[in-house]
């Protein structure tokens, strides 16, 4: 026979008790599946707490409220009738945004056993130290950088080089589209001009890393002068075949 479980309810209560500082309990139970997610998104944790709480149904929990805005999350162990798990909640400040979490070690969360003694001395050996250093670091991080640094809009140019893959393999420019303060840069990596197609073409016979390298060099070159640099397929050149033609008629014999 399977021995019952301690009830969670008196654990929670058991163990709050004898944790450093102040702490509350708070028991909740849950009449839909559903009910359990307010708290379990909220987990502190990528170990095997939250594994149980996305994998099975848990009709009640409870949580402790310490001090520092500490809270611990309480659920039973499935399959495991003398433990519980216990895992902390992230904090729940409206100062906190997911950017803040970057670069924070999750504290994590560990299964303890059915007596609130010998659970608390877990507890405050194994998660308390770990919870206290992460929200340190990350409270450190909200008041840093309030707002996540996006990366800001490339500025404004006046002046912008087009290059073009063409289909037959060929990389260049019109030479009407260059800008001029850009035509020696286009020399100076290996661009040589051609007359009968009036463009800046680089030779394929430098290979593809060849032509990769070169093509990077003119970017750097062009881009520190202030001129920006796109790189473009060439749109398809040919054009949907026409349907065949109906053949004529034969010209009717008069009789």
């Amino acid at each position: 026979m399977t021995p019952a479980r301690t009830d969670l309810s008196v654990f929670a209560g058991g163990l709050a008790a004898r944790l450093p500082g102040t702490w509350t309990s708070a028991y909740q139970r849950h009449a839909r599946y559903a009910g359990q997610f307010p708290r379990t998104e909220q987990l502190w944790d990528v170990g095997y707490v939250d594994y149980i709480v996305s994998q099975y149904v848990l009709t009640h929990d409870a949580v402790l409220h310490g001090p520092y805005s500490q809270r611990l999350y309480i659920a039973d162990r499935p399959r495991y009738p003398h433990q519980f798990v216990v895992a902390p909640l992230t904090p729940d400040g409206s100062g906190i945004r997911p950017h803040h979490f970057y670069g924070v070690e999750e504290p994590n969360g560990i299964a303890v056993p059915n007596d609130p003694a010998r659970a608390a001395a877990h507890v405050t050996r194994r998660i308390l130290p770990r919870y206290k250093q992460a929200l340190e670091a990350l409270l450190d991080n909200a008041a840093d950088e309030p707002d996540p640094s996006h990366r800001p809009a490339p500025p404004q140019v006046d002046q912008v080089l087009t290059l073009t893959l063409y289909g037959d393999g060929a990389l260049g420019a019109p030479y009407e589209s260059v800008p001029p303060d850009a035509r020696m840069a286009l020399y100076a990596h290996g661009f040589q001009y051609h007359p009968h197609q009036a463009a800046f073409l680089l030779p394929a016979a430098y290979g593809e890393t060849g032509r990769t390298l070169r093509v990077h060099a003119v970017v750097r070159h062009l881009t520190a002068k202030g001129i920006g640099v796109n790189l473009r397929h060439s749109a398809p050149t040919t054009s949907a075949a026409l349907p065949p033609r109906a053949p004529k008629a034969a010209p009717a014999h008069r009789h």
